[in-house]
């Protein structure tokens, strides 16, 4: 069984983009990841700081030092995500604090990587290089002056990006070794999973979607359900639903007349399977669902009894990774992949072509393509997404922990498989819901055994 923590564990940690490409200074102060992003971000890894005139040391962390002007960097950028999510802004010792505590535990983990003895070889290393060039569309002479231009050291360039991906690396080993799944913890999961289907069995789904871009103000937010909310009027006075959804749908599903598939329910999102409640095939949902897309007609097309355990959905679909980075935060990284998206979709070029050119990982050699890969077999954020996609449909941008994915759904099928195999879906899927807490325990155990001096100074 082979998991998103597989498939991307062995990835070179080309994650270190067109941003690396800056002054010294500015690689030092690096961006944070945004607040909201559901799973631990790709670590950013620095060498040592090198205070600047005038600078401060905030904190020394083992063999490490964060600069002040590194938090008043960090500060300053939790303070405009804060503003862009709108709400009360914290306070600003708050947001220094977060700053401060963020930077101290990637300093943690970084020297904690590099004294581990986690290794990369030199050839991996002019891989990741090799592709950073490529990124920037710079061929590797043009990468060295462009360093020397902008005061980094190539040699400094190069074991930054051997600490990401040994971070990296080293992250994914020792989390995943302190989760713990015993006989017990699957059958009671196996168990819920029967109850479920013998609940809800199977639903295949008709959607409209009107998009709602991305930080979008409130006055594109109310003119998008207005424009979906008419379509529901038309539905509900009798007009085709495949018609309302050709004319006035944007997800890419128009050749089915907005069937997604008959799926088992445990495999749909739960914002769709509850707004779904209680319907009967052919019924409509009286009220839009709003989700991170945007605004969602809903008719149940069919319902059908209960599915074996055994008998599972497959998918077959692929990718497009790109991993945040110092200078390419996961929204910049997410509006990459939704420019990708609109080129596509407008025939301008192909989804595997932009898998082969930009894709940071294993698959981006064959354009992007996974496989065929059962339930459980990537992480749960990830999953969610492909399973709400029609066939050929593309998702938006969708945050993991290993950055952010453009995903396409290529087929589906039903296929038997053993129970063994199916003890280790949920194995894979028990260890993801255990991730979070496992990660975080691991965090705070490396902290409290490192040397952490936090300093004085006036911002």
């Amino acid at each position: 069984m082979t998991d998103l923590s597989t498939r991307f564990l062995s990835l070179t940690g080309a994650a270190v983009l067109a941003g690396l490409l800056t002054t010294t200074q500015a690689l030092a102060q690096q961006a944070p990841q945004p607040a909201q992003t559901p799973r631990p971000a790709p670590i950013v890894a620095s060498t040592p700081s090198q205070l600047q005139p005038g600078d401060y040391i905030a904190a020394v962390v083992n063999q490490d030092i964060v600069a002040a002007s590194e938090v008043i960097q960090r500060t300053e950028r939790l303070r405009q995500e804060a503003r862009q999510r709108g709400g009360t802004m914290p306070a600003k010792d708050l947001l220094h604090k977060q700053a401060l505590d963020s930077m101290i535990d990637e300093r943690v983990l970084v020297t904690y990587a590099r004294e581990s003895g986690a290794k990369v070889d030199e050839a991996e290393l002019d891989r990741v290089v090799a592709n950073v060039a490529a990124q920037n569309k710079l061929t590797m002479p043009q990468l060295m002056e462009r360093l020397k231009a902008d005061g980094m050291d190539y040699k400094r360039f190069r074991e930054n990006l051997r600490d990401q991906i040994m971070s990296e690396r080293v992250r994914e080993r020792e989390v995943q070794g302190r989760i713990r799944i015993t006989d017990g913890d699957i059958d009671k999961f196996l168990e819920q999973r029967k109850e479920a289907l013998a609940a809800g069995g199977q639903l295949n789904l008709a959607q409209i979607l009107v998009t709602v871009p991305e930080n979008a103000p409130e006055a594109v937010v109310n003119e998008r359900r207005e424009r979906a909310q008419a379509a529901l009027e038309r539905v509900k006075a009798g007009e085709d639903f495949a018609k309302v959804n050709r004319e006035v749908s944007e997800d890419g599903n128009k050749p089915t007349g907005g069937e997604i598939g008959l799926r088992p329910i445990d495999r749909l999102p739960d914002l769709f399977v509850e707004a779904v409640k209680g319907l009967s095939s052919g019924q409509l949902a009286p009220q839009l669902l709003r989700s991170g897309a945007g605004f969602h007609v809903l008719k149940v097309v069919e319902r059908s009894g209960s599915s074996s355990l055994t008998t599972v959905t497959q998918t077959h679909a692929r990718h497009v990774l790109l991993r945040p980075s110092a200078q390419l935060p996961m929204e910049l990284a997410a509006r990459r992949l939704a420019e990708m998206k609109r080129a596509i979709e407008a025939g301008r070029v192909s989804f595997e072509q932009v898998a082969r050119e930009n894709s940071e990982d294993g698959s981006a050699p064959e354009g992007g393509d996974l496989g065929w890969v059962s339930p459980g077999g990537f992480v749960p954020e990830f999953e969610e997404a492909m399973n709400a996609l029609p066939l050929m449909g593309i998702s938006q941008p969708v945050p993991s922990r290993f950055g952010v994915h453009l995903i396409q759904v290529l087929e589906r099928r039903s296929a038997q498989i053993e129970m063994k195999q199916l003890r280790e879906q949920a194995r894979a899927a028990l260890r993801e819901q255990k991730y979070d807490e496992a990660y975080g325990e691991w965090v705070k155990d490396l902290r409290s055994r490192a040397f952490i001096e936090v300093r004085e100074w006036l911002d």
